[in-house]
């Protein structure tokens, strides 16, 4: 079934698209929930001065994700966690708690656009692929560290590296 999407929906079209979209879907998610319409000539018509101002905003959302990936690539991030003597963290350092660390240094990145293939369990150097857009994306070099326990124990750490 053909329809003109009245929204941006993700994976499948931008406001104004005419897509092809199996029955079901359209008659049981996009068209009661309003994402969609028929695409009649009418509605084309309606919806075209929409269409351009949303492609603005998405221009403009655009610009904004390719200045914080420029800020935001080679940026070097230093965390501590707590570990045992092997390196092996009590715990693991997620993608919410680098774009915490990304944020309180003042850049625009949210958890979903962090991307681990899994949870970093141990101390040491990794390189992490952070994800705007499809074809957007930077890269931040994370060192996670030994907490210190005491100013002798953090002079000890750093002597022996």
């Amino acid at each position: 079934m053909k329809v003109l999407l009245h929204q941006d929906v993700d994976g499948l079209g931008y406001l104004g698209d005419v897509v092809d979209v199996a029955d079901g879907y359209a008659r049981n998610y996009l068209l009661p929930q309003r994402l969609a319409v028929q695409p009649t000539q009418n509605n084309i018509k309606a919806i075209e001065q929409d269409r351009a101002r949303q492609a603005e905003v998405r221009r403009l959302a655009r610009e904004q994700l390719v200045k914080v990936a420029e800020a935001v690539n080679g940026t070097a991030l230093v965390l501590e966690a707590l570990a045992n003597e092997q390196g092996h963290l009590f715990g693991s350092i997620t993608d919410a708690e680098i774009a915490k660390a990304l944020q309180e240094k003042g850049f625009e990145v949210q958890r979903r656009q962090v991307r681990l293939a899994e949870h970093l369990r141990l101390l040491g150097q990794y390189e992490v692929e952070l994800r705007f857009a499809e074809d957007i994306g930077a890269k931040v070099q994370l060192e996670i560290v030994q907490v210190a326990g005491d100013q002798d124990a953090g002079e000890d750490s750093e002597t022996a590296q």
